[in-house]
């Protein structure tokens, strides 16, 4: 089922252009990542999806009709900047929240209740906002956006300021929400997060996509062999070894692009004469390296 599409739609801010003639599709049960670098138009997509601006050009629908104030009770927003009255009670906020997305107070209540002990701030509830730990704050912002049941979910950098504990219990309430048929949105520009848990990447440079399509889909046309080794001291100089196209260093870390028909098993044997390695995995490219190829040389 289409849930969202939006058609060449555009938004400038004086000489600016924010998102140029972007065109999208999102049908259910999917995960969809907005990629891309601060500044590359994501947000401003989302603040038009949600109706908090209007596009230059172009036109949304959601759920096959124009965004209305009904429509807009289906959808759950999680903003990239955090906003909760710090001087109120948990479930007090909780239920405001749902009473605005059109549930009613025992029903707002009993969602709250029932999200609270989802993710691990059950005896919480009677707690001010002021009085919880920025990682608690995240979820109860995240309860907030899911507490009417909406169809349409849309996450903007969601695992920020989460703990591993926090960020591995927010995955699994995105995988059981797609599961059960919700459209979300990712918006991030970690690409390892969403390369592990998005269906459909969406790749955005300078307000413009230069990259639509199903992960798997993405990685067989743009992948290369790539090795990623991991030193016990930094090392340099291994793009002088024969077979190596290009190295991206990272600390001790490195990860190395390979000539075509270049043996794994060659370059290892070349690494050990440059120092001692405690980790060797041979893999395709990273999404990170994808994008970077092709912003850089525009493939």
């Amino acid at each position: 089922m289409k849930v969202i599409e939006l058609n060449k739609v555009s938004k400038k801010y004086k000489n600016i252009i924010a998102v140029n003639d972007f065109s999208f599709v999102g049908e259910s049960g999917k995960i969809y990542g907005f990629l891309g670098p601060n500044g590359a138009g994501k947000t401003t997509t989302i603040r038009m999806i949600m109706g908090i601006i209007e596009p230059d050009f172009g036109y949304i629908n959601v759920f096959g009709q124009k965004l209305s104030e009904e429509s807009k009770k289906k959808i759950g927003y999680l903003p990239e900047e955090r906003g909760l009255y710090r001087k109120y009670k948990v479930i007090n906020i909780l239920t405001y929240f749902g009473r605005l997305k059109g549930l009613s107070l025992e029903e707002s209540k009993i969602n709250a209740e029932a999200w609270l002990d989802k993710v691990g701030l059950k005896d919480r509830a009677e707690n001010k906002i002021e009085e919880l730990s920025k990682g608690m704050q995240q979820n109860i912002q995240l309860i907030v956006a899911l507490i009417n049941n909406p169809d349409l979910i849309i996450l903007d950098e969601p695992f920020t300021g989460l703990d591993p504990i926090n960020t591995r219990r927010m995955k699994e309430i995105i995988y059981s929400l797609k599961k059960s048929g919700k459209t979300i949105i990712f918006s991030t520009h970690q690409m390892d997060e969403a390369e592990r848990i998005c269906d459909h990447i969406v790749l955005i440079n300078k307000g413009e996509k230069i990259i639509d399509g199903p992960l798997e889909d993405i990685k067989k046309r743009y992948s290369k062999n790539y090795v990623s080794v991991e030193f016990k001291n930094k090392v340099s100089d291994i793009e002088d070894i024969d077979g190596v196209q290009k190295v991206y260093y990272e600390g001790i870390r490195a990860e190395i692009e390979l000539k075509k028909n270049y043996e794994y098993n060659d370059l290892l044997e070349a690494l050990l004469q440059r120092g001692d390695i405690t980790k060797y995995e041979a893999s395709k490219s990273s999404l990170e390296s994808i994008f970077v190829e092709v912003v850089t040389n525009g493939i």
